[in-house]
């Protein structure tokens, strides 16, 4: 029987629309077999899905860890970790300084830059939040009509924004993962989402830093490359004996035109044996 894949999806708890209780039931009628929650610097809804999540499909633990490894600007997802790892507890806890540290120059920038002040609703709502982004930011000038998506929003009032450095350090937040017993990956190793994709050139350059790092593997299957990006980056993984790994970077309404199980540009379904990492988890 194939079995769908799912490896990448945030929640509530970090930038996504769904709650816990509503990501579960549209995994389900997606037809998912196995998946993962892999929110924005925090394990909280990760925690949470695991006590509700239904014996019928396969839950695999996740985080997406914002980095700078070096100097590269990535993320790195990290699977089948140790909740209760006390580095791991500390990492998660020196990313939530960062992301206040990020917050509160975002709201002096508005206020600043664009005349935006925020009322004190909106900033209740911000600091309410577990992991607070580019995105939450973006929805709340989307609902006062400032802009027509998240994505132009972000562009114009946020992208000039310099916070400085407030990512983690990658080589550490890779050791961190693979000490707490999980699997870190290098998420969408070719660009993520508004992000112009990297050539093969820029890729293998930046592969090299990030194998020396420690990375596992590639999510190879994502929901923005297409078939060729895909096989270039399959034929990597092989190559240097990383594992494979796939996801939508599904977040709701929060992001256009991504359902869940969207592991390419194409919709078309790509099954568990297709995703090395897959035989690399206990799902059992």
């Amino acid at each position: 029987m194939s079995i769908l894949a799912d490896l990448h999806i945030h929640s509530n708890y970090s930038d996504g629309s769904d709650t816990i209780e509503n990501l579960l039931t549209n995994i389900e009628k997606s037809n998912i077999s196995v998946f993962s929650l892999t929110d924005h610097d925090t394990i909280d809804g990760a925690i949470e899905i695991e006590k509700f999540a239904p014996s019928h499909i396969k839950y695999i633990r996740g985080v997406e860890l914002t980095c700078k490894t070096r100097d590269i600007k990535c993320h790195i997802l990290g699977y089948n970790y140790q909740p209760n790892d006390m580095d791991l507890h500390n990492l998660i806890l020196k990313g939530k300084e960062l992301r206040r540290q990020k917050l509160e120059t975002r709201i002096k920038y508005l206020k600043e830059v664009w005349n935006i002040e925020l009322t004190k609703e909106e900033l209740d709502w911000l600091y309410s939040r577990p992991s607070v982004v580019k995105t939450h930011f973006a929805n709340i000038l989307v609902k006062r009509g400032l802009a027509d998506d998240n994505l132009s929003a972000m562009r114009k009032y946020l992208d000039g924004c310099k916070t400085g450095n407030t990512r983690f350090d990658g080589e550490e937040a890779i050791n961190v993962i693979l000490n707490a017993g999980g699997i870190p990956i290098w998420a969408h190793p070719l660009g993520g989402e508004g992000e112009k994709h990297l050539s093969e050139d820029e890729f293998l350059f930046r592969l090299n830093t990030m194998m020396e790092c420690g990375i596992k593997g590639l999510e190879c299957y994502y929901s923005r490359y297409n078939d060729a990006e895909i096989s270039f980056l399959i034929d990597c993984a092989n190559k240097y004996n990383l594992l494979i790994s796939g996801g939508s970077d599904y977040h709701g309404s929060n992001k256009k035109n991504i359902t869940i199980g969207k592991l390419n540009v194409d919709n078309r379904p790509v099954y568990c044996d297709k995703l090395t990492i897959i035989s690399n988890l206990p799902l059992e």
